[in-house]
């Protein structure tokens, strides 16, 4: 349990204002994460405005890495 959300909030600030962003990482990491939803029957969905909210989702996670 978080007992103090201002300290989690300022170490994750200073977190990501020292690391660099490796694309290469990410997208390896990105890669696993797709494979893992093929093989489990997540993707690809039926209905193609979930789709397009899925991309938006996983640009916003592979831009915040």
């Amino acid at each position: 349990m978080i007992k103090n959300p201002k300290i989690l909030k300022e170490f994750e600030r200073k977190i990501k204002k020292t690391s660099k962003v490796d694309i290469n990482k990410n997208f390896e990491i990105f890669e696993g994460l797709y494979k893992e939803a093929l093989e489990l029957g997540v993707l690809p969905r039926k209905n193609s405005l979930e789709d397009k909210e899925t991309v938006k989702k996983i640009a916003k996670i592979i831009n915040s890495v």
